[in-house]
């Protein structure tokens, strides 16, 4: 359900800062992924649902080919601009360039606006948290333009054209995760997807008393200048060596066994174990759906440990802030799964607790976090909402 109020304070900042006139309002959500972490560039299954947090975003066309961006999360970069006809990467232009790269991405497909427009966007979503607020705003780009010019195209090739531009307008190596769910998400219910393929069936999240847990170590990540592009390198590195024994395009087409039979012919030990966790956090991934769509809870819960402690040993993409987070969640009575979530190296967990426990969950892991680390967690009991879409009113 949009927020009216924050939609009503962004058309205010909007005419505020480019006149009155008509207006479009779009959202796209953030998103969270219960499980399947950094197989997405594997080749893998990955289980993200949507967030009802997310970028709301204000938009009108203009009379020439000038765009004009504005965040009030950023406020302090003030009104960015840019041309049509002049769409680079520049350092100064900070956030913008995110919803710079998907112009250029749906113009490198043949999407090319007849002019430019203003634009304005606030965000719910806490910013470096790790829940994808870069995707939210490159899914909300595509889907204002697909808004304002007509654009014959659908959420599944935004999501692509968003990867599009993050991998090579921004400079991040990403998977297509996040932009997919933040473009084809539906309330209450999970995407398992193949990102392989692309094909993508929906889950109902069915948790009974239980809830969705967010924990915000408020460590920040910076994914594009941090280890991410290396993980992704030494996965390609892997996929190589293990290709020399066996027919596959993906490291996450192998099963266990099939990789445990030819794992040595990698001989560095850290690509190896790079290889290890994407083959075993498919086997994960896909096991865990079922048992969700079974109803045992408790074991999804159990594949959510499995999960974190891989990416913690094996991907070694985990924190010290992480690790505290996750060891002080599964020693809460109440609680059903923890694990890290997203990208790593700071940002969040995501965590199933009974629906009576979430009180004392909230207070004791709070208070022992902060015993442990000297920062403070934010806490959020999440629902999951829909993909991004034209707010009507």
């Amino acid at each position: 359900m949009a927020d009216e109020k924050v939609i009503q304070d962004l058309k205010d900042k909007f005419t505020e800062l480019y006149g009155e006139g008509e207006m479009r309002c779009f959202f796209a959500p953030g998103r969270v992924n219960l499980i399947g972490e950094h197989i997405d560039y594997n080749g893998g299954h990955v289980f993200p649902c949507a967030l009802t947090l997310g970028t709301y975003g204000v938009a009108r066309k203009r009379a020439d080919k000038k765009i004009r961006f504005y965040s009030t999360n950023l406020a302090h970069t003030g009104v960015i601009e840019a041309d049509l006809d002049d769409l680079v990467y520049k350092k100064e232009d900070d956030w913008a360039n995110y919803a710079k790269g998907v112009v250029w991405a749906f113009m490198e497909n043949g999407f090319v606006p007849e002019c430019g427009f203003d634009f304005a966007c606030t965000g719910t979503i806490p910013n470096k948290s790790g829940l994808s607020s870069s995707a939210s705003l490159e899914v909300l780009t595509g889907t204002v333009l697909m808004g304002l010019f007509g654009f014959d195209t659908d959420q599944v090739q935004n999501a692509r054209f968003s990867q599009l531009a993050e991998n090579k307008f921004v400079g991040m190596n990403c998977g297509i995760m996040d932009q997919f769910a933040s473009a084809k998400g539906q309330e209450d219910k999970a995407i398992l997807l193949d990102c392989a393929t692309l094909d993508y069936t929906y889950t109902p999240v069915v948790l009974g008393d239980a809830k969705l847990v967010i924990v915000n170590t408020n460590k920040p990540h910076e994914l594009t200048n941090s280890a991410y592009n290396d993980r992704r390198r030494e996965c390609e590195e892997a996929l190589e060596l293990l290709r020399t024994k066996k027919d596959i395009q993906a490291i996450c087409q192998l099963s266990p066994e099939e990789f445990e039979e030819i794992k040595d012919v990698i001989t560095d030990p850290v690509v190896q174990k790079r290889a290890k966790h994407a083959v075993y956090e498919e086997n994960r991934c896909v096991t865990a759906v079922k048992e969700l769509n079974a109803g045992n809870i408790p074991a999804f819960g159990k594949l959510m440990l499995g999960s974190h402690e891989s990416l913690r040993d094996d991907f070694e993409v985990s924190c010290e802030e992480l690790d505290v987070l996750v060891e002080e969640a599964w020693k809460c009575e109440g609680t059903i799964g923890a694990r890290m979530t997203g990208g790593g190296f700071g940002g969040c967990t995501v965590n199933i607790v009974k629906g009576d426990a979430v009180d004392s969950f909230v207070k004791t892991v709070g208070e022992r976090y902060q015993a442990r680390t000297g920062l403070v967690a934010d806490f959020y009991v999440v629902s999951i909402g829909d993909g991004a879409h034209e707010v009507c009113e």
